[in-house]
């Protein structure tokens, strides 16, 4: 493919305030390549780095290119990425943890919880505090691109970093064969991980949403659904489940009520792994935590799901296509954005096409 010297790209000025810039295409380091993004996704994330709501940490500062959930192809190569084992040409897709490789963390496989995070010149978090992928060109370390199936499409591969945060989240949880699994929110990580749930087996998926158009979305997916804006989801799971209550639940919903809903409806013995993050504090009932030993375990982004993902977006048992609603051109990413934030749209996954 033919390359300029500037690309296109969403820069995000300060809060709230963003417009579509011409500036330069980035060159790729030692370990790096450089990939024409052919199509990225929004993330909550991205609408919570756009609005400030957490300033100084995601973004360190303004402006800031945001976007990390993307597929591409590479176009050129930093030194040491072709011994590494990549070619121009390549299709990818991409994940935003860029970690240090010799903290003991990184050196044990859970480079998501790099103790260099935050040292830029070690470990950068691409499209959070170091130039992301909502642009015609992107630079990533080798460390977080993985080879796309052929039979998987640049749409599909924009959604394989939340399928991959989805596995992780159900590892997490560890999901076993047979368990009832209860999932708060059907959003993209709920509904992906509800999928996630099923490839580790699990007997009945149970999705807690309010609003209708996700749990119509949840039904056509095969799982069962409870009416969150009706009442207390916990007393309804524990219901569905004959008294006993269910033996995991992902908790994707990230808010107070949901995390108490979670544990009044756990089993006892049951785990809870959580990955969304309220914005204030949540009260919890450390006695039946005590008395019934429940567990709950937080989930950060994925630790080499993106590879084990892949064969099973690649089959179909991972649905990425079900979450995927909307589609926008770069330069309607105003729209894309107000879209996203709009219950009533029924947007789920929004894919950008730079």
């Amino acid at each position: 493919p033919s390359m300029t010297d500037t690309m296109q790209a969403l820069v995000v000025l300060e809060p709230e305030t963003f417009e579509i810039q011409e500036v330069p295409v980035p060159e790729p380091g030692p370990m790096e390549v450089l990939c024409r993004v052919k199509a990225v996704s929004i993330c909550g994330t991205d609408s919570h780095l756009i609005a400030g709501d957490d300033p100084g940490f995601w973004p360190p500062a303004f402006p800031i290119i945001p976007g990390h959930e993307w597929s591409g192809e590479i176009v050129k190569l930093g030194p040491g990425a072709e011994q590494a084992g990549w070619q121009v040409g390549d299709r990818v897709a991409g994940t935003s943890h860029d970690a240090c490789g010799v903290c003991q963390q990184c050196v044990e496989g859970h480079y998501n919880l790099c103790e260099n995070y935050g040292v830029m010149e070690l470990h950068r978090q691409y499209g959070h505090n170091y130039q992301g992928a909502d642009a015609e060109y992107v630079v990533h370390g080798v460390k977080c691109i993985f080879p796309l199936p052929e039979t998987v499409s640049w749409e599909e591969g924009a959604v394989i970093d939340p399928a991959s945060i989805a596995l992780h989240v159900a590892n997490r949880a560890r999901i076993q064969p047979g368990d009832n699994v209860g999932i708060m929110g059907g959003g993209a990580i709920g509904l992906l991980g509800g999928e996630a749930a099923k490839i580790r087996g699990a007997g009945r998926v149970i999705v807690v949403e309010p609003l209708e158009l996700r749990r119509q979305k949840a039904l056509e997916m095969g799982f069962e659904v409870i009416d969150s804006s009706a009442g207390d989801a916990g007393a309804t799971l524990r219901e569905m489940t004959d008294g006993l209550g269910v033996d995991k639940i992902i908790e994707a919903a990230g808010v107070p009520i949901t995390v108490q809903w979670s544990l009044a409806a756990l089993r006892k013995g049951g785990r809870i792994a959580a990955v969304g993050i309220p914005n204030k504090g949540v009260e919890i009932n450390m006695r039946d935590l005590v008395l019934y030993e429940l567990e709950i375990a937080g989930s950060r982004a994925s630790a080499g799901e993106m590879r084990r993902v892949m064969p099973h977006v690649a089959d179909g048992r991972m649905r990425l296509s079900e979450v995927m609603t909307h589609e926008f051109a770069l330069a309607e990413y105003a729209d894309a954005l107000t879209t996203f934030r709009d219950p009533a749209s029924g947007a789920i996954k929004i894919i950008i096409k730079p």
